[in-house]
């Protein structure tokens, strides 16, 4: 399989700033290209590991009119290695945006009688794609999965946000992964869920908006507040415009059903 992703950031900065960028692919592809520049310099950029092959790029922002270009070509498959008992300890807490200990009673009553952990991945995934409708711009960037549980609607990050929190309240390990999505409409960033089921981790999209094998894996961690493709520190700076792209050559079909593993 061959993909080919970008990503176009656009940034008024108005105080100096030190930026945290998420844009690239997890794994370093061998056709790669970032660059960063305000106005017509070109500024230095610092990457630094993060878990699961992670890449956050860092980058020291003066005031300016910033421009953030990012593309890859990814060849093939590389699947992230499983972080061990530690991982799995470490997604059945809760989180800042999964409460899931705030939401026992809830996964208790609609999940309590599911036999095992396959059978209540799949049964969380239903009953949140049946639960919330997807609407843009109906939830705000501090809403976390009980907000959207409330509300009823969402965008990735919230269908992801309550299904992640559903299963670590059923004591089944899940992590909110960001993505590049071919397919996706509209195409933006996507956030999708990793449950650990069987002995490896299961790709989840409760939207069914994109096909799961073609998804490629920029960040994961427990929540968004892990997986943001931008984190703004010490400084402002206003997100003027976000272009994403994400294509590959054939793009396979995906029921929904069955195990996916994020490369």
């Amino acid at each position: 399989m061959r993909r080919q992703v970008s990503a176009y950031l656009q940034l008024d900065v108005t105080a100096p700033a030190l930026l945290g960028l998420q844009v690239a692919v997890a794994t370093r592809p061998a056709q790669e290209r970032l660059t960063v520049c305000a106005g017509s310099e070109l500024l230095p950029v610092r990457e630094v590991g993060a878990p699961h092959r992670g890449r956050v790029h860092v980058v020291d922002a003066p005031v300016s009119q910033l421009v953030i270009d990012y593309s890859a070509t990814v060849e093939g498959e590389v699947p992230v290695p499983d972080g061990g008992e530690h991982d799995r300890l470490l997604y059945m807490r809760p989180s800042r945006y999964c409460p899931s200990d705030k939401l026992l009673a809830t996964a208790s009553a609609e999940f309590g009688g599911i036999p095992g952990p396959a059978e209540i991945v799949t049964a969380v995934r239903d009953w949140v794609a049946r639960r919330l409708s997807y609407v843009s711009g109906s939830s705000g960037p501090t809403d976390d999965a009980i907000d959207t549980l409330l509300l009823g609607q969402g965008v990735c990050r919230d269908y992801a946000h309550l299904v992640v929190a559903l299963l670590r309240a059923q004591d089944v390990p899940a992590r909110l992964a960001a993505v590049y999505a071919p397919g996706l409409d509209p195409m933006d960033f996507h956030a999708v869920v990793e449950a650990y089921v069987d002995g490896g981790w299961r790709l989840l999209d409760a939207t069914g908006l994109a096909s799961r094998p073609s998804m490629l894996r920029i960040a994961t961690g427990r929540d968004a507040s892990d997986t943001a493709f931008l984190s703004v520190h010490g400084g402002l700076a206003n997100l003027t415009s976000v272009t994403v792209l994400a294509v590959v050559d054939d793009l396979p079909h995906d029921d929904g059903g069955g195990d996916v593993e994020l490369t």
